[in-house]
């Protein structure tokens, strides 16, 4: 499988992870993002404390989740009551948050806006306005943020010019007219997303609310003196990934379904770049993130650096699995993006981020994980 293009840069030298005798805050922490990070703070001597409602959209099965660290103290709650907030704070006072609860489906979110505002912003103000009172100021936030805010983007046609679409229209889609052209008609295509760089553009109320999200913890944390560092993350993918949430998780589903020897159903033409970044990666890259130097409010993208096609990973895992061959339906989902990737020279300056999971492995992590049988939940 060739991936679509390639805007990795060279990663500054591996750093050896310092100790990290601090307490942490993991909301959402038995997802699974929160999951795989845990184990890698734990290993650093951190106390991890996963704050977690078990959406039954993501937590199917009752109990905590097989994955959940034994390590981890696990409180039970829900970022919209402000009482758990306050009653979680009275015995764990956190030196760092790392804030990964939100309500993530793009397409649901259009039809549960309430919802996902009083998860991803509600919640958020709750969880400052408890620190307050709790008189507690963490000495650093991590965000798990999302690709969404940038909307569609940046693109540049053939006569160089650089320009944001406004967006395409159920007209445009009908015909089939998949990519956008520059404002004297001229073919375009898909710049990678640069914080700070990028305009921010949301076309979905899950993106709207996680630009809030962005807004509500910077003025906070720069009032306050708390270090923040905001991560914009590609498509997030591997083994852990709820295989029955339909709103998240493109190629945890394809490859479910492959597994069940079923033809996948291939939007657009086909031709949709995503950059899929393994799940191990991202721990990787918040964990870097976490033991950065410098003060204030910094703000990373967070992908593979080479983005793919949605039709090159559909073929892939139906070969893995011996299914039919794709169908392209041409059928499309409204207020989707045409394009999403990102450059991570800031991140690989930084943090010293290195993505080390390509595409092919990562896709062998994630097949392999639906062949084995689940561990076995930790007693607690």
């Amino acid at each position: 499988m060739t991936p679509r293009s390639d805007n990795r840069r060279p990663a500054a030298p591996a750093r050896m992870a310092p100790p990290m005798t601090e307490r942490v805050l993991i909301s959402g922490g038995a997802g699974f993002i929160g999951c795989t990070l845990a184990p890698r703070l734990l290993a650093r001597g951190a106390e991890v404390l996963a704050f977690d409602n078990l959406h039954p959209q993501v937590h199917t099965s009752p109990g905590l989740p097989p994955r959940l660290h034994p390590g981890v103290r696990f409180v039970p709650g829900d970022v919209t009551v402000a009482s758990n907030w306050a009653a979680l704070f009275k015995f764990f006072q956190p030196e760092v948050v790392v804030h990964l609860a939100a309500e993530t489906g793009t397409g649901q979110s259009l039809t549960a806006a309430n919802r996902h505002a009083a998860v991803n912003v509600s919640g958020t103000a709750l969880l400052l306005d408890a620190l307050v009172a709790a008189r507690h100021v963490p000495r650093q936030f991590l965000l798990a943020s999302s690709r969404a805010i940038y909307g569609d983007g940046a693109w540049r046609d053939e006569s160089g010019h650089v320009f944001y679409p406004a967006g395409r229209s159920r007209a445009q889609l009908d015909e089939g007219e998949w990519d956008f052209r520059g404002p004297t008609g001229l073919p375009a295509t898909a710049l990678p997303h640069r914080a700070g760089t990028t305009i921010p553009n949301p076309i979905s109320v899950y993106a709207a609310t996680k630009l809030a999200q962005e807004h509500l913890l910077s003025a906070w944390c720069r009032a306050f003196g708390s270090r923040l560092t905001v991560l914009r993350l590609q498509n997030v993918y591997g083994p852990g990934q709820s295989v029955t949430n339909p709103y998240t998780g493109v190629l945890t589903l394809f490859a479910r379904l492959s597994r069940e020897r079923r033809a996948l159903d291939i939007y657009e033409d086909g031709e949709i770049i995503r950059d899929f970044v393994h799940v191990e990666d991202v721990a990787s890259a918040m964990e870097s993130a976490l033991g950065r130097e410098g003060e204030g409010v910094r703000t990373y993208d967070v992908g593979s650096g080479a983005p793919t096609t949605i039709a090159a990973v559909a073929r892939h895992l139906a070969r893995r699995f011996e299914a039919p061959e794709p169908i392209v339906s041409g059928r499309f989902r409204d207020g989707d993006v045409r394009a999403a990737s990102c450059d991570i020279t800031a991140a690989a300056r930084d943090l010293g981020y290195a993505p080390r999971i390509s595409i092919e492995a990562g896709l062998e992590t994630l097949a392999r994980s639906l062949e084995d049988p689940p561990p076995t939940s930790p007693g607690r």
